[in-house]
């Protein structure tokens, strides 16, 4: 009972939030930044540490810029979430443009369907539009992880399947997948590729921003299944409320690549991406929690 209150009332807040125009939204994202960052201090040493260890070369006062500007990200970013509630189909393909949509749209046709790999970078949740560019009856797939209070979790589904996404839960990855293909469904697959693993999901290490590294490998693992082009979203923030994603093939024959190939191929594009434009990652994430030596001791 208590947390289905706290669903209604956290989604009346939402949705009436989401009425307000851009404007005024980043005017309430300033004064939300403020707060975050020199009031409640949200993640700051974990922002701090990250910052630091990812950009050894940087000065102190070069590393405060990209703090100062992340905050503002990142607020900017949960009330454009938030937006999606109420934003028109026409409004978000205006403000998130699509590059080399051709070889896109050709290798869905080509090959029954796609993987993009999606880092957490400038407005990745918009991406959930790309049914804009792609061919009627053509399905883009979202891999999600279920949140713990099924309430929430049915809120966030419905703010990312307003769009023509359909979501599938990681466990069920593989078989909704498979499904689709056998009901003659073509499909773009977007997975979120640099989310930090489990232990026990902890198979591919690298050296990733001067770290010692671990990513999930479930993208090259579907990718590998069913055959799929590979393609890496390229992000880029063209201003407040504004994006522009290009999709670059990594590769066309996923089987022919090494174990952990496309994987790597990932950290590095992302590398490449964050030291563009380093404010707009995840930065609050505790990306490095997990130990090399924590998953040889969970086997």
């Amino acid at each position: 009972m208590k947390s289905r209150l706290i669903y209604w009332l956290t989604y009346a807040g939402m949705w009436l939030l989401a009425l307000l125009p851009f404007k005024v939204l980043y005017i309430l994202s300033d004064g939300l930044c403020f707060l975050m960052h020199h009031v409640v201090h949200y993640r700051r040493r974990v922002v701090r540490a990250n910052l630091c260890n990812a950009f050894p070369e940087k000065s102190a006062a070069e590393l405060r810029d990209i703090e100062r500007e992340f905050y503002r990200y990142i607020c900017d970013y949960m009330l454009e979430e938030v937006k999606m509630l109420r934003m028109s189909f026409k409004e978000l393909c205006r403000r998130m443009e699509y590059d080399n949509k051709e070889e896109y749209l050709a290798m869905i046709e080509k090959h029954g369907g796609i993987v993009l790999l999606i880092p957490h970078y400038a407005n990745f949740e918009w991406i959930t539009g790309m049914s804009s560019i792609m061919q009627e009856g053509d399905i883009p797939v979202q891999i999600y992880k279920p949140l713990h209070n099924k309430y929430m979790d049915a809120m966030f589904k419905r703010i990312r399947t307003r769009f023509g996404g359909y979501n599938v839960a990681k466990h069920s990855t593989a078989r909704e997948i498979i499904k689709l293909c056998r009901d003659n469904k073509r499909v773009a697959v977007g997975m979120i590729t640099d989310q930090s693993p489990n232990p026990n999901e902890a198979h591919y290490w690298t050296t990733f921003l001067n770290q010692d590294t671990v990513f999930m490998d479930g993208a090259e693992r579907i990718a590998k299944l069913m055959d799929f082009p590979v393609f890496y979203c390229e992000l880029q923030k063209q201003g407040r409320g504004y994006c522009r994603v290009r999709f670059d093939l990594i590769t066309e024959t996923p089987k022919a690549t090494a174990d952990g190939e496309i994987t790597e191929l990932f950290a590095r594009r992302l590398e490449q991406t964050i030291r563009r434009e380093p404010p707009y990652w995840f930065w609050s994430h505790k990306r490095w929690k997990l130990k090399r030596e924590d998953t040889i001791q969970h086997g």
